[in-house]
C-alpha cells in the first residue's frame, strides 16, 4: 500500500510515466540570512500542463496531489516562503524536457508512502520524506 493513511492517497505517482517534465517550481523556508533548507514542495509540470505537487504530510508520508504552484508569503518574525522555478542545483533540473519512463515506490505500514524514484534517460531523481522533511536527491 502506497497511500498515505491520512490523505487518501492523493494522486498515484504512476500518472507521471510517460510525460515529459516541461518545467518544474519548487518553495523553501527561508529564515534571516540563513541558507535555506532543501525544498518544501516540488511541482512537476508535464507536457500536459499538469502539476504535480511532491510534498511531505503530518504524519511523515511523501505526498502526491495535482495542483497550481503557490504564491510565496511572508511569515513575519519566522521568515518567508519562497516559490521560484527548480534552478541548476535542483535534482529535477538535470531532467527538464524529457520523459519520465519509470517509477518505484518505497512504503511503509504506518504511513504509506515515504519514498520513490523516477527514472528519466539520463538518470533517476529520488523523492522521500526524512523526518517529516522532503528529501531529493539525484542518481
Amino acid at each position: 500500500m502506497s497511500e498515505c493513511v491520512l490523505h487518501e492517497g492523493g494522486v498515484r505517482p504512476d500518472h507521471l510515466v510517460g510525460r515529459r517534465l516541461e518545467h518544474g517550481v519548487a518553495s523553501w523556508h527561508l529564515y534571516g540570512s540563513e541558507a535555506p533548507s532543501g525544498p518544501l514542495d516540488v511541482w512537476l509540470i508535464d507536457s500536459e500542463a499538469v502539476a504535480t505537487r511532491i510534498t511531505t504530510g503530518s504524519d511523515w508520508c511523501l505526498f502526491l496531489e495535482t495542483s497550481a504552484p503557490f504564491a510565496g508569503f511572508d511569515m513575519a518574525e519566522s521568515g518567508r516562503v519562497e516559490v521560484a522555478s527548480i534552478s541548476g542545483e535542483a535534482p529535477f533540473a538535470d531532467h527538464l524536457d524529457e520523459t519520465e519512463s519509470a517509477l518505484s515506490e518505497m512504503s511503509a505500514p504506518d504511513s504509506g508512502r515515504i519514498a520513490m524514484e523516477i527514472t528519466f534517460d539520463s538518470g533517476r531523481v529520488r523523492c522521500e520524506t526524512w523526518s517529516g522533511d522532503l528529501r531529493l536527491s539525484s542518481k
